[in-house]
């Protein structure tokens, strides 16, 4: 019975130094899956906001080529834009960045038709401002192309 005890005791000795090995590897793991963790979540912002300022240019777009009597000017699409885009970016109450929004006229064969660009650039969590202090900022463009009706 003795020689029993023995090996669960010293079993018992070898889980309690096993657990300190474990968090010594807990603690060289972690900053790696937190910056996988954010980076998963500043992509997610990112496509995100793509989306909304795609979105955003094709509602400008579709503003303008309805056909109206007076049709709309170049100001009141930049309006249909940015109205679009105020409540829909991320931007965690930080400074409010506008998205820059060209107009152009433009054909396509014989059709005349209206080009909305749209520039935003990308603030997020940490990736866009780290990025926007080396110099460089993380501006994403969409751009929509369409025919008057």
């Amino acid at each position: 019975m003795p020689k029993l005890r023995r090996l669960v005791l010293g079993r018992a000795a070898a889980c309690k130094q096993q657990g300190g090995a474990a968090a010594v590897e807990f603690a060289l793991i972690l900053p790696m899956l937190l910056i996988l963790l954010l980076g998963t979540i500043e992509g997610s912002l990112a496509m995100y906001d793509k989306a909304v300022i795609t979105n955003a240019s094709r509602e400008g777009a579709r503003a303008g080529i309805v056909a109206r009597n007076p049709p709309l000017s170049e100001a009141e699409i930049r309006q249909v834009v940015q109205a679009y885009t105020q409540n829909a970016v991320v931007d965690f109450g930080q400074t409010r960045v506008l998205p820059v929004v060209t107009i152009n006229q433009g054909l396509l064969g014989t059709n005349a038709t209206l080009i909305v660009s749209v520039s935003y650039t990308f603030q997020g969590l940490g990736l866009g401002r780290l990025l926007g202090t080396l110099g460089q900022p993380w501006v994403m463009n969409a751009r929509t192309v369409m025919v008057y009706e």
